[in-house]
Protein backbone atom coordinates (compact mmCIF):
# COMPACT_ATOMS: atom_id res chain seq x y z
CA UNK A 1 0.00 0.00 0.00
CA UNK A 2 1.23 3.60 -1.04
CA UNK A 3 0.71 6.08 1.85
CA UNK A 4 0.07 9.78 0.78
CA UNK A 5 -1.65 12.85 3.03
CA UNK A 6 -3.45 15.96 1.97
CA UNK A 7 -4.30 18.86 3.25
CA UNK A 8 -7.16 19.29 5.83
CA UNK A 9 -7.77 22.47 7.02
CA UNK A 10 -5.11 23.63 9.38
CA UNK A 11 -3.26 19.85 8.78
CA UNK A 12 -3.25 17.17 6.32
CA UNK A 13 -4.70 14.13 6.86
CA UNK A 14 -2.79 10.68 5.91
CA UNK A 15 -4.45 7.82 3.64
CA UNK A 16 -3.58 4.71 1.86
CA UNK A 17 -3.96 2.97 -1.64
CA UNK A 18 -2.91 -0.14 -3.53
CA UNK A 19 0.06 -0.25 -5.31
CA UNK A 20 -1.63 -2.04 -8.21
CA UNK A 21 -3.77 0.49 -8.86
CA UNK A 22 -2.33 3.54 -11.13
CA UNK A 23 -1.84 6.69 -8.83
CA UNK A 24 -0.68 10.09 -10.58
CA UNK A 25 -0.34 12.78 -7.61
CA UNK A 26 -1.56 16.39 -9.81
CA UNK A 27 -0.19 19.50 -8.07
CA UNK A 28 1.73 22.57 -8.89
CA UNK A 29 5.30 22.30 -9.45
CA UNK A 30 7.36 22.99 -6.02
CA UNK A 31 8.75 26.48 -6.38
CA UNK A 32 11.29 27.84 -3.88
CA UNK A 33 10.53 31.09 -1.78
CA UNK A 34 11.97 34.12 -2.18
CA UNK A 35 14.84 34.22 0.02
CA UNK A 36 14.29 37.97 0.70
CA UNK A 37 10.77 38.50 -0.10
CA UNK A 38 11.09 41.97 1.64
CA UNK A 39 13.66 43.01 -1.03
CA UNK A 40 11.29 41.52 -3.86
CA UNK A 41 8.11 43.32 -2.61
CA UNK A 42 10.55 46.77 -2.79
CA UNK A 43 12.18 46.14 -6.39
CA UNK A 44 8.26 45.51 -7.66
CA UNK A 45 7.41 48.77 -6.60
CA UNK A 46 10.06 50.82 -7.20
CA UNK A 47 10.53 48.98 -10.39
CA UNK A 48 6.26 49.63 -11.43
CA UNK A 49 5.48 47.78 -15.15
CA UNK A 50 3.11 49.48 -17.47
CA UNK A 51 4.49 53.19 -17.12
CA UNK A 52 2.82 54.11 -13.65
CA UNK A 53 4.23 54.85 -10.89
CA UNK A 54 3.32 55.72 -7.23
CA UNK A 55 5.36 58.76 -7.95
CA UNK A 56 3.21 59.91 -10.48
CA UNK A 57 0.29 60.63 -7.80
CA UNK A 58 2.69 62.49 -5.22
CA UNK A 59 0.35 65.72 -3.89
CA UNK A 60 -2.63 63.09 -4.10
CA UNK A 61 -4.81 64.46 -1.14
CA UNK A 62 -6.13 60.64 -0.09
CA UNK A 63 -5.12 56.76 -0.72
CA UNK A 64 -7.54 53.88 -0.60
CA UNK A 65 -6.26 50.20 -0.53
CA UNK A 66 -8.40 47.32 -1.40
CA UNK A 67 -6.92 44.17 -0.01
CA UNK A 68 -8.71 40.89 -0.05
CA UNK A 69 -11.10 38.98 2.72
CA UNK A 70 -9.80 36.19 5.35
CA UNK A 71 -10.80 33.58 2.08
CA UNK A 72 -7.50 34.52 0.05
CA UNK A 73 -4.11 33.62 1.41
CA UNK A 74 -2.34 36.76 0.55
CA UNK A 75 0.75 37.70 2.21
CA UNK A 76 -0.07 41.42 3.19
CA UNK A 77 2.53 40.95 5.87
CA UNK A 78 4.93 41.11 3.36
CA UNK A 79 3.38 43.17 0.37
CA UNK A 80 2.19 46.16 2.85
CA UNK A 81 5.02 47.52 5.06
CA UNK A 82 7.05 47.82 1.56
CA UNK A 83 3.73 49.99 -0.11
CA UNK A 84 3.40 51.97 3.17
CA UNK A 85 6.74 52.62 3.40
CA UNK A 86 6.91 54.22 -0.07
CA UNK A 87 3.64 55.81 0.13
CA UNK A 88 5.35 57.92 3.61
CA UNK A 89 8.14 58.80 1.68
CA UNK A 90 5.81 60.36 -0.71
CA UNK A 91 4.41 62.45 1.90
CA UNK A 92 1.60 60.37 2.89
CA UNK A 93 0.62 59.62 6.58
CA UNK A 94 -1.44 57.10 8.10
CA UNK A 95 -4.49 59.74 7.92
CA UNK A 96 -4.21 60.03 4.22
CA UNK A 97 -4.21 56.37 3.98
CA UNK A 98 -7.37 54.28 4.13
CA UNK A 99 -7.66 50.02 3.87
CA UNK A 100 -10.96 48.43 1.91
CA UNK A 101 -11.31 45.03 2.59
CA UNK A 102 -12.98 43.47 -0.42
CA UNK A 103 -15.82 40.83 0.67
CA UNK A 104 -17.96 41.00 -2.93
CA UNK A 105 -20.55 38.75 -1.56
CA UNK A 106 -18.89 37.10 0.95
CA UNK A 107 -19.78 37.19 4.52
CA UNK A 108 -18.59 40.71 5.83
CA UNK A 109 -15.52 40.44 8.32
CA UNK A 110 -15.86 41.10 12.32
CA UNK A 111 -13.19 44.21 13.51
CA UNK A 112 -12.21 41.14 15.53
CA UNK A 113 -10.81 39.04 12.62
CA UNK A 114 -8.86 41.96 10.87
CA UNK A 115 -5.94 40.56 12.56
CA UNK A 116 -6.17 37.49 10.30
CA UNK A 117 -5.47 39.27 7.75
CA UNK A 118 -3.45 42.72 8.61
CA UNK A 119 -0.18 43.12 10.74
CA UNK A 120 -1.22 44.93 14.44
CA UNK A 121 1.08 47.35 13.16
CA UNK A 122 -0.71 48.55 10.50
CA UNK A 123 -4.43 48.01 12.28
CA UNK A 124 -2.70 50.40 15.41
CA UNK A 125 -2.46 53.33 13.08
CA UNK A 126 -4.21 52.94 9.61
CA UNK A 127 -8.28 53.11 9.36
CA UNK A 128 -9.69 50.06 7.88
CA UNK A 129 -13.28 49.45 6.31
CA UNK A 130 -14.91 46.22 5.47
CA UNK A 131 -17.21 46.85 2.14
CA UNK A 132 -20.89 46.03 2.27
CA UNK A 133 -22.27 45.46 -0.83
CA UNK A 134 -25.89 45.64 0.09
CA UNK A 135 -25.27 48.70 1.72
CA UNK A 136 -26.64 51.10 -1.08
CA UNK A 137 -26.27 54.24 0.86
CA UNK A 138 -21.80 53.43 0.05
CA UNK A 139 -22.43 52.57 -3.42
CA UNK A 140 -21.36 55.37 -6.13
CA UNK A 141 -23.26 54.10 -10.27
CA UNK A 142 -20.46 54.57 -12.71
CA UNK A 143 -22.67 53.48 -15.58
CA UNK A 144 -22.91 50.41 -17.43
CA UNK A 145 -20.19 47.98 -19.18
CA UNK A 146 -20.54 47.23 -23.07
CA UNK A 147 -21.57 43.79 -21.67
CA UNK A 148 -24.38 45.28 -19.54
CA UNK A 149 -22.99 44.82 -16.24
CA UNK A 150 -24.37 47.85 -14.30
CA UNK A 151 -21.14 49.54 -11.84
CA UNK A 152 -22.04 50.08 -8.27
CA UNK A 153 -19.04 50.40 -6.68
CA UNK A 154 -17.93 51.64 -2.20
CA UNK A 155 -18.22 55.30 -3.17
CA UNK A 156 -14.93 55.76 -0.56
CA UNK A 157 -12.78 53.97 -2.23
CA UNK A 158 -13.68 55.51 -5.85
CA UNK A 159 -13.90 59.04 -4.03
CA UNK A 160 -10.01 58.83 -3.15
CA UNK A 161 -7.17 60.74 -5.18
CA UNK A 162 -5.18 57.61 -5.34
CA UNK A 163 -6.62 53.94 -5.63
CA UNK A 164 -4.41 50.89 -4.79
CA UNK A 165 -5.40 47.38 -5.43
CA UNK A 166 -3.59 44.10 -3.39
CA UNK A 167 -3.69 40.63 -3.71
CA UNK A 168 -2.50 37.39 -5.72
CA UNK A 169 -2.35 36.22 -8.83
CA UNK A 170 -3.83 32.82 -9.14
CA UNK A 171 -6.18 30.69 -10.86
CA UNK A 172 -10.09 31.79 -10.87
CA UNK A 173 -12.61 29.45 -12.29
CA UNK A 174 -14.72 32.21 -13.32
CA UNK A 175 -12.46 34.77 -14.49
CA UNK A 176 -9.72 32.74 -15.41
CA UNK A 177 -7.31 34.87 -12.91
CA UNK A 178 -7.53 36.61 -9.47
CA UNK A 179 -5.61 39.67 -9.37
CA UNK A 180 -5.25 43.04 -10.96
CA UNK A 181 -8.00 45.40 -10.87
CA UNK A 182 -10.80 42.52 -9.60
CA UNK A 183 -10.23 43.12 -5.59
CA UNK A 184 -11.70 46.44 -6.50
CA UNK A 185 -13.99 45.39 -9.20
CA UNK A 186 -15.57 42.41 -7.52
CA UNK A 187 -14.52 43.24 -4.10
CA UNK A 188 -15.88 46.31 -3.74
CA UNK A 189 -18.63 46.44 -6.02
CA UNK A 190 -22.28 46.23 -5.82
CA UNK A 191 -24.47 42.99 -5.83
CA UNK A 192 -26.20 44.14 -8.88
CA UNK A 193 -22.51 44.47 -10.38
CA UNK A 194 -21.24 40.96 -8.68
CA UNK A 195 -24.59 38.84 -10.23
CA UNK A 196 -24.46 40.72 -13.53
CA UNK A 197 -20.78 39.75 -13.94
CA UNK A 198 -20.75 36.55 -12.55
CA UNK A 199 -23.77 35.94 -14.52
CA UNK A 200 -21.48 35.60 -17.65
CA UNK A 201 -19.87 31.72 -16.00
CA UNK A 202 -22.28 30.54 -18.24
CA UNK A 203 -20.38 31.65 -21.28
CA UNK A 204 -17.96 28.33 -22.41
CA UNK A 205 -15.35 31.04 -22.79
CA UNK A 206 -15.85 32.46 -19.12
CA UNK A 207 -13.12 29.04 -17.76
CA UNK A 208 -10.01 28.79 -15.43
CA UNK A 209 -6.83 29.94 -16.91
CA UNK A 210 -8.31 32.32 -19.45
CA UNK A 211 -7.72 35.98 -19.68
CA UNK A 212 -8.02 37.65 -22.92
CA UNK A 213 -10.64 36.01 -23.86
CA UNK A 214 -12.52 35.44 -21.11
CA UNK A 215 -15.99 37.50 -21.01
CA UNK A 216 -16.24 37.57 -17.30
CA UNK A 217 -12.86 38.86 -16.50
CA UNK A 218 -12.23 41.42 -19.60
CA UNK A 219 -15.96 42.58 -18.17
CA UNK A 220 -13.94 42.85 -14.96
CA UNK A 221 -11.53 45.17 -16.87
CA UNK A 222 -14.17 47.07 -17.93
CA UNK A 223 -15.67 47.67 -14.65
CA UNK A 224 -11.70 48.23 -13.34
CA UNK A 225 -11.01 50.78 -15.66
CA UNK A 226 -14.52 52.66 -15.03
CA UNK A 227 -13.38 53.04 -10.93
CA UNK A 228 -10.31 53.95 -12.23
CA UNK A 229 -8.11 51.50 -10.35
CA UNK A 230 -4.74 53.67 -10.57
CA UNK A 231 -2.09 51.06 -8.96
CA UNK A 232 -1.64 47.22 -8.62
CA UNK A 233 0.70 45.32 -6.20
CA UNK A 234 -0.19 41.43 -6.34
CA UNK A 235 1.78 38.55 -5.48
CA UNK A 236 2.86 35.23 -6.70
CA UNK A 237 2.65 32.45 -3.92
CA UNK A 238 3.78 28.68 -4.02
CA UNK A 239 1.90 25.78 -2.77
CA UNK A 240 2.81 26.34 0.58
CA UNK A 241 1.55 29.91 0.12
CA UNK A 242 5.04 31.65 0.76
CA UNK A 243 5.63 34.68 -1.80
CA UNK A 244 7.91 33.52 -5.22
CA UNK A 245 7.23 36.80 -6.83
CA UNK A 246 5.61 40.42 -6.67
CA UNK A 247 4.76 43.01 -9.54
CA UNK A 248 3.74 45.98 -9.13
CA UNK A 249 2.18 48.84 -11.69
CA UNK A 250 -0.35 49.84 -14.07
CA UNK A 251 -3.19 46.98 -13.65
CA UNK A 252 -3.39 45.39 -17.08
CA UNK A 253 0.47 45.60 -17.32
CA UNK A 254 0.50 43.51 -13.82
CA UNK A 255 -1.66 41.00 -15.12
CA UNK A 256 0.18 39.99 -18.55
CA UNK A 257 3.71 40.00 -16.42
CA UNK A 258 2.19 37.97 -13.77
CA UNK A 259 -0.27 35.29 -15.88
CA UNK A 260 2.91 33.67 -17.66
CA UNK A 261 4.64 32.90 -13.97
CA UNK A 262 1.13 31.50 -12.87
CA UNK A 263 0.53 29.21 -15.30
CA UNK A 264 4.22 27.97 -15.20
CA UNK A 265 3.67 26.69 -11.94
CA UNK A 266 0.33 25.94 -12.28
CA UNK A 267 -0.37 23.32 -15.39
CA UNK A 268 0.17 19.67 -14.96
CA UNK A 269 0.07 17.39 -17.64
CA UNK A 270 -2.61 14.19 -16.89
CA UNK A 271 -1.94 11.12 -19.71
CA UNK A 272 -5.46 9.79 -19.19
CA UNK A 273 -8.61 10.49 -17.40
CA UNK A 274 -8.62 9.31 -13.49
CA UNK A 275 -11.85 6.83 -12.24
CA UNK A 276 -11.50 8.76 -8.70
CA UNK A 277 -10.13 11.88 -7.80
CA UNK A 278 -8.79 12.76 -3.88
CA UNK A 279 -9.45 16.75 -3.82
CA UNK A 280 -8.50 19.28 -1.59
CA UNK A 281 -8.89 22.62 -1.64
CA UNK A 282 -5.75 23.43 -0.63
CA UNK A 283 -6.57 23.52 3.63
CA UNK A 284 -7.24 26.33 5.47
CA UNK A 285 -8.36 29.32 4.42
CA UNK A 286 -9.27 27.99 1.59
CA UNK A 287 -11.42 25.17 2.34
CA UNK A 288 -13.03 27.38 5.69
CA UNK A 289 -16.37 26.40 3.72
CA UNK A 290 -17.78 24.92 0.53
CA UNK A 291 -18.60 27.64 -0.99
CA UNK A 292 -14.65 28.34 -1.08
CA UNK A 293 -13.92 24.63 -1.71
CA UNK A 294 -16.18 23.78 -4.37
CA UNK A 295 -13.25 25.56 -6.50
CA UNK A 296 -11.22 22.24 -5.74
CA UNK A 297 -14.07 20.16 -7.44
CA UNK A 298 -14.13 22.44 -10.30
CA UNK A 299 -10.74 22.47 -10.95
CA UNK A 300 -10.01 18.57 -10.78
CA UNK A 301 -13.10 17.11 -12.43
CA UNK A 302 -12.85 17.73 -15.84
CA UNK A 303 -10.14 14.91 -15.90
CA UNK A 304 -12.30 12.53 -13.97
CA UNK A 305 -14.09 9.95 -16.09
CA UNK A 306 -18.21 10.17 -16.73
CA UNK A 307 -19.67 8.29 -14.05
CA UNK A 308 -16.40 8.34 -12.12
CA UNK A 309 -15.52 9.35 -8.39
CA UNK A 310 -14.12 12.59 -6.59
CA UNK A 311 -13.38 12.47 -2.97
CA UNK A 312 -13.81 16.45 -1.77
CA UNK A 313 -11.61 16.38 1.27
CA UNK A 314 -12.40 20.10 3.28
CA UNK A 315 -12.81 20.77 6.51
CA UNK A 316 -15.60 23.41 5.60
CA UNK A 317 -15.52 24.60 9.95
CA UNK A 318 -17.60 27.75 8.58
CA UNK A 319 -20.30 25.36 6.84
CA UNK A 320 -21.80 25.90 3.81
CA UNK A 321 -20.65 29.87 3.59
CA UNK A 322 -23.36 31.41 1.89
CA UNK A 323 -27.17 31.43 3.66
CA UNK A 324 -28.58 32.09 0.56
CA UNK A 325 -27.10 29.00 -1.23
CA UNK A 326 -28.12 26.76 2.01
CA UNK A 327 -31.64 28.22 1.96
CA UNK A 328 -31.94 27.91 -2.14
CA UNK A 329 -31.27 24.15 -2.09
CA UNK A 330 -33.92 23.61 0.77
CA UNK A 331 -36.34 22.23 -1.64
CA UNK A 332 -34.09 20.61 -4.46
CA UNK A 333 -33.80 16.75 -4.85
CA UNK A 334 -31.20 15.71 -8.07
CA UNK A 335 -29.07 17.70 -9.73
CA UNK A 336 -30.79 18.48 -12.56
CA UNK A 337 -33.22 19.61 -11.28
CA UNK A 338 -30.96 22.22 -9.52
CA UNK A 339 -29.63 23.02 -13.39
CA UNK A 340 -33.47 23.77 -14.47
CA UNK A 341 -34.89 25.70 -11.78
CA UNK A 342 -31.68 28.20 -12.27
CA UNK A 343 -32.19 28.43 -16.11
CA UNK A 344 -35.41 29.03 -15.08
CA UNK A 345 -34.85 31.73 -12.38
CA UNK A 346 -32.24 33.57 -13.99
CA UNK A 347 -28.56 34.66 -12.32
CA UNK A 348 -27.82 35.03 -8.59
CA UNK A 349 -24.36 34.98 -6.64
CA UNK A 350 -25.05 32.64 -3.64
CA UNK A 351 -27.50 30.04 -5.66
CA UNK A 352 -24.81 30.06 -8.17
CA UNK A 353 -22.86 27.61 -6.15
CA UNK A 354 -25.91 25.06 -6.19
CA UNK A 355 -25.05 25.14 -10.17
CA UNK A 356 -21.53 24.98 -10.23
CA UNK A 357 -21.35 21.60 -8.37
CA UNK A 358 -24.50 20.66 -9.86
CA UNK A 359 -23.05 20.40 -13.40
CA UNK A 360 -19.83 18.50 -12.07
CA UNK A 361 -21.98 16.05 -9.63
CA UNK A 362 -24.97 15.74 -12.37
CA UNK A 363 -22.08 13.30 -13.74
CA UNK A 364 -19.80 12.55 -11.05
CA UNK A 365 -20.73 10.84 -7.43
CA UNK A 366 -19.09 13.36 -5.12
CA UNK A 367 -18.10 12.44 -1.51
CA UNK A 368 -17.96 14.80 0.80
CA UNK A 369 -15.08 14.41 3.80
CA UNK A 370 -15.27 17.39 6.06
CA UNK A 371 -16.84 18.59 9.59
CA UNK A 372 -20.21 20.05 7.91
CA UNK A 373 -23.30 18.21 9.35
CA UNK A 374 -23.97 15.04 7.66
CA UNK A 375 -27.57 16.43 7.33
CA UNK A 376 -26.69 19.59 5.80
CA UNK A 377 -24.50 18.09 3.17
CA UNK A 378 -27.26 15.88 2.25
CA UNK A 379 -29.53 18.87 1.55
CA UNK A 380 -26.46 20.22 -0.58
CA UNK A 381 -27.33 16.71 -2.95
CA UNK A 382 -23.46 15.68 -1.93
CA UNK A 383 -22.65 12.44 0.40
CA UNK A 384 -20.93 12.98 3.44
CA UNK A 385 -18.24 10.86 4.83
CA UNK A 386 -16.35 10.70 7.59
CA UNK A 387 -13.25 9.42 7.14
CA UNK A 388 -10.91 9.29 4.09
CA UNK A 389 -9.49 6.27 3.98
CA UNK A 390 -13.33 4.88 4.60
CA UNK A 391 -14.32 6.95 1.63
CA UNK A 392 -11.52 5.49 -0.43
CA UNK A 393 -12.29 1.84 0.95
CA UNK A 394 -15.46 2.16 -0.24
CA UNK A 395 -14.73 3.41 -3.87
CA UNK A 396 -12.05 1.07 -4.27
CA UNK A 397 -14.49 -1.60 -4.56
CA UNK A 398 -15.67 -0.54 -8.17
CA UNK A 399 -12.47 0.44 -9.45
CA UNK A 400 -11.35 -2.22 -11.76
CA UNK A 401 -7.36 -3.65 -11.47
CA UNK A 402 -6.54 -0.74 -14.69
CA UNK A 403 -7.97 2.42 -13.04
CA UNK A 404 -6.60 5.06 -12.37
CA UNK A 405 -6.50 7.36 -9.09
CA UNK A 406 -5.75 11.07 -8.99
CA UNK A 407 -4.82 12.82 -5.98
CA UNK A 408 -4.91 16.55 -5.88
CA UNK A 409 -3.79 18.10 -2.57
CA UNK A 410 -3.83 21.93 -3.54
CA UNK A 411 -6.55 21.50 -6.98
CA UNK A 412 -7.58 25.28 -6.72
CA UNK A 413 -3.74 26.18 -7.79
CA UNK A 414 -3.37 23.46 -10.38
CA UNK A 415 -4.95 23.28 -14.10
CA UNK A 416 -4.66 19.53 -15.12
CA UNK A 417 -3.88 19.66 -19.05
CA UNK A 418 -5.01 16.55 -20.99
CA UNK A 419 -2.26 15.17 -22.98
CA UNK A 420 -4.30 13.08 -25.65
CA UNK A 421 -5.79 16.78 -26.46
CA UNK A 422 -2.88 18.92 -25.94
CA UNK A 423 -5.01 21.52 -24.31
CA UNK A 424 -6.35 22.75 -20.79
CA UNK A 425 -8.91 20.68 -19.95
CA UNK A 426 -10.76 23.20 -17.53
Amino acid sequence: MGSFSIPYGQAKVKFNCPDHITIQVVEPARIPAATDPHAVVMAAIGSPSGGVDLKDFRGAQSVAIAISDKTRPVPNHLLLPPLLQQLTKLGYSPEDVHFFIATGLHSKMDVAEYSSILPDEILKQYTVHCHDATDTANLLHLGVTSRGTPVWVNQQYRQAELRIVVGNIELHQIQGFSGGVKAAAIGLAGRDTINANHSLMRDPKARMGSFDTNPARQDVEEIGGMIGVHFALNAIVNIEKRLVHALAGEPTAVMQAGIPLCLSQSTIKIPALFDLAIVSAGGFPKDRNLYQSQKALSHASPVVKDGGRIILVAACHEGAGSPAYEAWMKDMRSHEQVITRFEREGFQVGPHKALQIARDASRLDVLLVSQMESEIVRSLLLTPCSDVQQAIDCSLDTLADKARIGIFPNAPSSIPALESSGRVTA
